[in-house]
């Protein structure tokens, strides 16, 4: 079984550099990630995640529709199981308070640290294997 990592956000050169940030990983199949543009698609990909193991959800705050931080309880209610991160441009007191009151493991403020992120998720590998 598959290991993924799902990323939200609206943006879609976050794919490429997501993509390129992690090509050796995905090329040595440690793990898969997922891109989802929008809350409600992330949503409908975290319910039918049942073909691989949801080890992380990275999402964007600030998204058109559902924001980031409507996006959190959600998510953690499908699956309160998977560390949720939240990412934005905008790393202010109050956002980040927010974030950690509605359930999100960390904020990452863009533009990202790949050297953390990568931490995290060889965290994350770790405690599935």
């Amino acid at each position: 079984m598959s290991l993924l990592i799902l990323v939200v956000d609206d943006e879609p050169d976050i794919e490429l550099l997501f993509r390129q940030q992690f090509r050796r990983d995905l090329r040595a199949g440690r793990f898969v990630m997922e891109f989802a543009q929008s809350a409600p698609t992330a949503l409908e990909r975290i319910a039918d995640a049942v073909d691989v193991t949801l080890i992380l959800i990275l999402s964007d705050v600030n998204m058109p529709g559902m924001s980031g931080l409507e996006l959190l309880p959600k998510a953690r209610n499908l699956r309160p199981d998977v560390p949720v991160i939240m990412i934005t441009a905008y790393g202010d007191a109050d956002t980040k308070r927010r974030a950690l009151e509605s359930g999100a493991e960390a904020l990452l403020t863009k533009p990202i640290d790949f050297v953390a992120l990568r931490e995290e998720i060889d965290m994350r590998i770790g405690r599935a294997a």
